[in-house]
């Protein structure tokens, strides 16, 4: 089954010390490089998203109200 453009699914392994790897392909097209930091939120029937950090202040801005 082929994914609908611009929607991606991989898959990560979590080590013994939580610790995950972003597999290659999600790196080169998210531009995400070593020492990068990375927001992850979390939502108990949702799951876990990392949005791309240029979307950072925008997220901040929408749950804190551009308090800060």
């Amino acid at each position: 089954m082929a994914n609908p453009q611009g929607k991606y699914a991989w898959t990560a392994t979590v080590g013994e010390k939580g610790q995950i790897v972003i597999p290659k392909q999600a790196r080169e097209l998210f531009n995400i490089h070593p020492g990068d930091t990375l927001l992850l939120l979390g939502d108990e029937q949702l799951g876990i998203a990392i949005p791309p950090q240029a979307q950072f202040e925008e997220i901040y801005t929408k749950i804190f109200g551009g308090q800060g």
